[in-house]
């Protein structure tokens, strides 16, 4: 049944990273099943006519929780939806699609990935000073013990047990709808086919030397592992590996300590920081395997595009896009903390015939299908069918 779906989102553009592209991308695959699709947000730039921002003239870049809360609530009462979708906890919505997970997981695992103890304590008290991430840590919890709250649609079985373990959620009210990416993209291979050349010049390569690129993407370098992973890569470059291991870095991340720790492990020509990319299945292109060794991640769209681009990939369990694939595919590995197993995956995957054979696997499993987005939007119209049809029975 066609529906008419608000979604709720605090920005409205898609330059601000995967959370707002992946918004943008639901809301074009639920338009082609025939649903009418508006977006409400509170700051934004943009002339489209399906996107409403609602506080345009409150000042500063963000929003604060209340104000545009008072700001839907007014909206919502001048304007009809079937559904009601929002990123954000907010208990009147119909459904609750946290894109970072929870807000209590997400205090911990952040704090977790300092690697002194005593920074990770400090950084798990001091949380909760910021007042914004505790206003709405606080909302999130009233909207799970709400017994006629939203229905949590969680990214994946970690974001699931996230709302089981720290909120207690009644199943009954928790779903798992796995996170999906747009799958048709062009590549311009003649942009990939420079980058190609380009990394290869400056780590003093010739393809004869038959390396093997790892692509790590990411804008939060200290979270998303580089740390362990330059680490493991020295463990790597101490062994005799049938092709030689490089690591090509993407992303808005500050490289500097990176850079250093590099040089203390002596492998800073092994590495090569490319900074902000624009299009990651050009990168992709170059790339023989990913790897995101994750302190936390609800689901990675790095992680996905990879797979959508029929790379191997690594990652950890605390990186949601892990439910996605299987050994055939990739490696997992339990913690970032692990360099000696993350340094066994790298190691893996310096062999020809096993990144073959994991690419050939990823094809032969349809996984673009399975992580496509308009699978999601398929699951997620049957969720809004199943909520339409009790809310009528009332």
């Amino acid at each position: 049944m066609k529906k008419n779906i608000a979604i709720i989102i605090e920005r409205a553009n898609i330059v601000l990273g995967g959370a707002e592209r992946s918004i943008f991308e639901l809301s074009l695959a639920l338009s082609s099943l025939g649903n009418k699709v508006t977006i409400l947000a509170a700051k934004g730039q943009t002339d489209a006519k399906n996107i409403h921002i609602l506080c345009q003239g409150t000042p500063g870049k963000r929003t604060d929780f209340s104000t545009f809360s008072k700001a839907l609530k007014e909206h919502l009462s001048q304007n009809h939806y079937d559904i009601v979708h929002s990123v954000l906890p907010f208990d009147f919505a119909d459904v609750y699609q946290p894109r970072g997970g929870s807000f209590a997981e997400s205090i911990i695992r952040n704090a977790a990935s300092y690697e002194n103890k005593f920074v990770e304590t400090y950084k798990r008290i001091t949380a909760i000073a910021n007042v914004r991430r505790s206003i709405q840590l606080r909302a999130e919890k009233k909207l799970c013990k709400t017994a006629d709250g939203p229905i949590v649609a969680a990214l994946s079985e970690y974001v699931a047990e996230q709302f089981r373990k720290h909120y207690g959620l009644d199943e009954k009210r928790l779903t798992v709808i796995p996170n999906g990416i747009k799958i048709q993209k062009r590549l311009d291979t003649i942009t990939s086919d420079r980058l190609r050349s380009q990394i290869l010049s400056k780590l003093n390569l010739v393809e004869a030397n038959n390396p093997v690129f790892f692509l790590f993407v990411a804008n939060n370098f200290r979270l998303k592992g580089l740390g362990p992973l330059i680490k493991a890569l020295q463990i790597v470059d101490r062994k005799n590996s049938d092709r030689p291991a490089y690591l090509v870095v993407a992303g808005l991340g500050k490289p500097h300590k990176y850079r250093h720790l590099a040089r203390q492990l002596k492998v800073h020509k092994k590495i090569i920081f490319l900074g902000a990319i624009r299009h990651v299945q050009n990168v992709l292109a170059v790339a023989d395997v990913a790897v995101l060794p994750t302190f936390y991640d609800p689901s990675s769209r790095f992680i996905l595009e990879s797979l959508a681009a029929k790379r191997p990939v690594i990652t950890t369990k605390f990186n949601g896009a892990s439910d996605m694939f299987n050994e055939r595919h990739g490696k997992i590995i339990d913690t970032p903390d692990n360099v000696t197993t993350l340094a066994e995956a790298l190691q893996y995957f310096t062999d020809t015939e096993n990144i073959e054979n994991a690419s050939q696997a990823i094809a032969d499993d349809y996984l673009e299908e399975k992580i496509s987005i308009i699978r999601v939007a398929k699951q997620l119209q049957s969720l809004y069918d199943s909520i339409f049809q009790k809310a009528e029975q009332k």
